[in-house]
């Protein structure tokens, strides 16, 4: 087994990026709208701050109170759609549960809209009208593109089709005129099919779920899946179970995750580009 190592694969993004945002006639800007204070919100927050100042990215400040209305969030957003030199808005997910998050989400003007959670969004990036897409979907094709496979002739296997990881990673391979198989709980078969994989690509947030009884040899899983357990984060992948299985393993901490923030991040830069 050989453990994908993510940072390694981040780091070779930012520096990328920041080559290219010093080539720029102004100084990008990126807002991550934070509510209330969370610790792990706030500590994903303060990650990303460090990660963009890093690459010469600006970082805008957007702290509000838990006990903000749907309607004044929406104003303060609004607000950010027209700051100077803004490329890109998200919001930290997930939001206090009065607040009404797909209606928040629709008001990120969809050209700033860099986590594609929008529904404008979505339906430009699904009809290949956007340069942006999902971090985490662009993470795990950046991920399987390190590794220097001929997808041709893969059986690939996408578990799970989320908004995050799962619908988007399918249509990148779409659009590659690559069809994986999709799996979700309602699929028939699916103890075949995984077997068969192979490549999994896995993002469906149900912690240790596939094992080793699950795959075949050498099998490379990508597992973008977060489930929180014992204070700490797992994947969808029994990691010990497998480990003696698995051709290559994206590990969760450290995998998919870093990767993504990177991906996130390569987002502002195509607005940035654009806006130049």
């Amino acid at each position: 087994m050989e453990i994908i190592n993510g940072r390694t694969i981040r780091d070779k993004i930012l520096t990328n990026i920041k080559k290219e945002v010093s080539l720029l006639d102004f100084t990008p800007v990126f807002c991550d709208v934070l509510v209330g204070e969370d610790p792990v919100s706030m500590q994903y927050v303060r990650m990303k701050n460090k990660t963009a100042e890093s690459v010469g990215i600006k970082f805008h400040n957007a702290i509000f109170p838990e006990n903000i209305s749907t309607e004044d969030l929406i104003q303060e957003i609004e607000k950010l759609n027209h700051l100077e030199n803004i490329c890109g808005i998200i919001v930290q997910l997930p939001l206090p549960k009065h607040l009404d998050v797909k209606q928040i989400l629709n008001y990120i003007d969809p050209n700033l809209d860099v986590d594609c959670l929008g529904e404008e969004t979505k339906e430009k990036f699904y009809k290949g009208e956007t340069n942006l897409a999902s971090p985490a979907a662009l993470a795990c094709m950046t991920i399987l593109d390190s590794l220097n496979l001929d997808l041709s002739n893969k059986k690939i296997v996408v578990l799970g089709q989320g908004e995050l990881v799962g619908r988007p990673v399918t249509a990148l391979l779409n659009f590659r005129n690559i069809h994986p198989e999709v799996l979700t709980s309602q699929s028939i078969n699916k103890e075949e099919i995984l077997k068969n994989a192979d490549i999994i690509i896995s993002g469906m947030g149900n912690g240790k779920y596939l094992n080793s009884s699950m795959i075949k040899q050498g099998v490379i899983i990508i597992d973008a899946g977060t489930t929180e357990e014992n204070g700490g984060v797992v994947g969808d992948v029994d990691f010990e179970s497998v480990k003696d299985i698995s051709g290559f393993i994206s590990p969760v901490p450290g995998g998919v995750g870093p990767v993504t923030v990177a991906c996130l991040l390569n987002n502002v830069l195509e607005v940035a580009k654009q806006n130049e």
